[in-house]
């Protein structure tokens, strides 16, 4: 996942709430793939969650699922 042409985000920590699913997962994704480690909160769905980080870390980057409501 981190590339040196996608590691602009190298270092550099990003918060995504409600990153267990749709436009949250998408843009958590894209963060870690430009080499930001990702803490991502979800309301109610950790299973979802869980996923995301997995699918992250699976492809070499950082990620943190964290319960919190946002709102």
């Amino acid at each position: 996942m981190n590339t040196t042409a996608n590691n602009k985000l190298a270092g550099k920590v990003a918060l995504v709430t409600g990153a267990s699913r749709g436009i949250g997962a998408a843009i958590a994704r894209r963060l870690a793939s430009d080499g930001a480690a990702v803490a991502i909160t979800y309301t109610s769905s950790p299973d979802k969650a869980a996923a995301v980080v997995k699918e992250i870390e699976a492809a070499g980057g950082k990620a943190l699922a964290i319960q919190a409501d946002a709102a």
